[in-house]
């Protein structure tokens, strides 16, 4: 997300790269360019002085992953808000809707950008703006709604990620194990914010998460980029986190993972490629809208990470204008209004 963001930021209208943080001494020094794959150079170098790269900038995309350092993030966020930066961030899964996030967190930061007069956005892809905003939009196209699905379906054999893959996941671990994404509470943990704030979006009061988790293991071993998986490890899983009201199943959030397409042949594919994410309404109409985006050269997850790295660096110029506080996906448009002169910037000169 840090090389993605750095290549965003570069050709986003409106906004100019002015440092990078890196907690690597290895890459302080190296033009953002190098870290990114950018042709040529920004003359931006990485920098492990934080306060330093704080003092000449507006705000902040924070990259850095939370998954496994919340408090840390958490404090790193905290830092940039009194230091007066704006930020916006895919990190602090919890704070993807703040009403539903720990208190501490919330007045920590919210006491930190209101000392700083800034402002703080939590989004990305998912969770994020197909999780929240397109669902609401595309609800409003809708009427007699039973129910409401947003779906990810991905084959994870491109993605070259380990940590996140093998250990997060749980692909080539034994399936007596069960691997740390899929524990109970923490998919509700992750997710769950989500559906609350899908419901807040469309009226619906969310009264039980649950969680429903199916594996499959592979029948044969398998080569992907990361190397071989091996028969009769975890192949593929299914996970749904399930938002209740009333006694009914409202809101679902759906996750067909697989670690090759051979797994699990019975469960949803994407429609092409390796992976889309789908919004899915029984209503009238039953309405289904996939997403789909790609990266020339990358995998279908590096195209996913470009649409959360745009969202959240497109809320930048909105966010600058609003009272210092924490905001969420439904508060800040999905395109908010840039001059057009501004705007006239995001086209190709190629």
């Amino acid at each position: 997300m840090g090389a993605t963001s750095i290549r965003s930021v570069t050709a986003f209208p409106g906004l100019r790269l002015t440092g990078v943080i890196t907690s690597s001494q290895d890459k302080a020094g190296s033009d953002a360019a190098v870290l990114a794959g950018l042709e040529g150079d920004t003359g931006i170098a990485a920098s492990t002085d934080v306060d330093a790269v704080l003092a000449q900038c507006d705000a902040v995309a924070y990259m850095a992953s939370g998954d496994i350092r919340p408090d840390e993030a958490v404090a790193d966020i905290e830092r940039c808000l009194r230091a007066g930066a704006h930020v916006v961030t895919p990190s602090l899964y919890s704070l993807y809707d703040p009403r539903s996030a720990p208190p501490e967190w919330v007045q920590r930061l919210t006491a930190a950008a209101e000392e700083g007069g800034a402002t703080l956005l939590v989004s990305g892809v998912d969770p994020g703006w197909g999780n929240d905003a397109l669902a609401v939009t595309a609800a409003g196209l809708c009427t007699r709604i039973k129910t409401i699905h947003c779906q990810e379906i991905f084959d994870y054999s491109t993605y070259d990620q380990p940590y996140a893959v093998k250990v997060s996941c749980g692909f080539g671990g034994s399936m007596d194990e069960i691997p740390m994404m899929l524990l109970p509470s923490i998919p509700t943990m992750v997710w769950g914010g989500n559906l609350r704030l899908i419901g807040r979006g469309l009226g619906l009061e969310i009264d039980e998460i649950t969680e429903d988790v199916q594996r499959r293991p592979l029948e044969e071993s398998v080569d992907t980029v990361m190397g071989r998986f091996e028969k009769g490890t975890q192949g593929a899983f299914w996970l749904k986190v399930i938002g209740w009201s009333g006694g009914r199943e409202r809101i679902v959030i759906d996750h067909i993972t697989r670690i090759h397409e051979s797994c699990a042949p019975d469960w949803p594919y994407p429609d092409e490629g390796v992976g889309d994410h789908r919004v899915i309404i029984d209503g009238d109409p039953q309405l289904t809208i996939v997403s789909r985006a790609d990266v020339p050269g990358g995998t279908r997850a590096d195209g996913g990470n470009t649409t959360a790295a745009n969202r959240l660096l497109g809320a930048i110029g909105w966010l600058a204008t609003q009272k210092p506080g924490i905001y969420d996906g439904l508060d800040v448009p999905l395109h908010p209004p840039l001059p057009p002169e501004v705007e006239a910037t995001r086209w190709s000169t190629d």
